[in-house]
């Protein structure tokens, strides 16, 4: 078990969260893939071992008859998938992108891989880059040829 902060992208809604798995999971279901914009990478908590300051600024969305879905109503991140009826309830699975640290945390668990997009495929050729490299893309240009 692990403990984790981490905060939206504008920084109106914080959290902290105690006695976290130490496992990803990732949601590949159409629902997911709209709301996140791609799978929904995920870590859980115990509801009861979760702080969140900004409440004011979070929307909550009853995405089904057994679920709901969290984000900040400033920037538009999300926040959380809830489990509202049923035996899971009790956990928050909290956006991994939100977290200030991922050390230690691995995926181990997929849903839905039958909805699984291209995109979410990684090919071994792809070319990838640095911060330094992405920031030197956009930096303003000095004036020297």
């Amino acid at each position: 078990m692990v403990n984790k902060t981490g905060q939206c992208l504008c920084g109106a809604v914080n959290f902290s969260a105690e006695n976290m798995s130490d496992s990803i999971s990732i949601c590949h279901c159409k629902m997911c893939q709209r709301w996140a914009g791609s799978a929904f990478k995920c870590i859980s908590a115990p509801t009861d071992k979760l702080t969140v300051s900004g409440a004011e600024n979070i929307g909550v969305f009853k995405s089904s008859d057994w679920a709901e879905r969290a984000h900040c109503t400033k920037c538009g991140s999300a926040l959380w998938y809830r489990v509202t009826n049923g035996p899971y309830v009790g956990g928050t699975s909290l956006a991994i992108g939100l977290l200030d640290d991922t050390d230690g945390l691995a995926v181990r668990r997929e849903f839905y891989v039958d909805y699984k997009n291209s995109a979410d495929v990684l090919p071994d050729d792809r070319e990838q880059m640095t911060e330094a490299e992405v920031m030197a893309m956009f930096a303003p240009d000095n004036g020297e040829d």
